[in-house]
């Protein structure tokens, strides 16, 4: 063999395995209970499963909190990027490839427990004079794909969600599972019984870990083992319910 055949054969070899060893980035965003910054460490009940998998596996993948509408795009143009907590819809189906479900989750709206008006039923909420909901995102693309003409999304996240119904600013909110509620609930010092889950499952979905399409598919396998044995040991619930702690009674 030539000198520059073996050379460029050598070139070749080298550069294909930097582009198979180019690191995976997993990224997050700020969803509390499920993935948050606290004291300046992220946290939160999907991150502790993330690093739990990770352990199994002996991955060290750098885990980077980012903005909310930089996820998605993030994880679309990025190549080998992984990402939680998304719900898996059909829309998103074949876009990423999927190792879950983390945990099942549903939204239901909330109003004061004290309100002289109580919604009973999607009729009633259709009505209701306004809905103040996050101001992008899932929920309020799937309260419109319902047919809510009320929604007020003026919030820019889920502690002002709080505030304004706590300040008589709206009369219902809609943004987070109960896991969340109760989260926002202990943050803001919200007493016990204040809230009332309005009692109409609007949306239920389990949570994944998204992968990018170019993702190696080893990678899923191991993840997905990984996260089975979570299941099996016990460990998944456990961390489960550590975030999952009722309002209070």
């Amino acid at each position: 063999m030539k000198y520059s055949t073996l050379t460029a054969a050598l070139l070749c070899l080298l550069f294909s395995h930097l582009a198979r060893a180019e690191p995976y980035q997993v990224v997050t965003e700020e969803w509390a209970p499920y993935n948050y910054q606290a004291n300046n460490q992220l946290t939160g009940m999907s991150t502790e499963i993330i690093r739990a998998i990770m352990a199994l596996t002996g991955d060290n993948f750098e885990v980077l909190l980012v903005p909310s509408m930089r996820t998605s795009r993030t994880l679309r143009t990025r190549p080998k990027t992984i990402m939680y907590s998304m719900f898996r819809t059909a829309e998103r189906e074949p876009l990423y490839k999927w190792v879950g479900p983390l945990v099942e989750e549903s939204i239901y709206p909330y109003q004061l427990a004290n309100t002289s008006q109580p919604i009973t039923s999607l009729e009633q909420l259709l009505r209701a004079p306004q809905i103040t909901t996050r101001h992008a995102g899932l929920v309020p693309d799937m309260l419109q794909s319902l047919g809510f003409n009320n929604l007020d999304k003026s919030a820019a996240n889920s502690h002002q969600l709080y505030r304004m119904l706590l300040a008589g600013r709206t009369d219902i909110i809609i943004g987070d599972t109960a896991a969340g509620v109760a989260y926002y609930s202990r943050e803001l010092n919200i007493p016990a019984g204040t809230l009332r889950q309005i009692p109409l499952e609007l949306y239920r979905s389990p949570l994944y870990i998204a992968f990018s399409l170019d993702s190696d598919d080893e990678l899923l396998a191991a993840w997905a083992n990984a996260l089975a044995q979570l299941r099996q040991s016990g460990e998944l619930e456990r961390i489960q319910r550590r975030y999952e702690q009722p309002i209070g009674q």
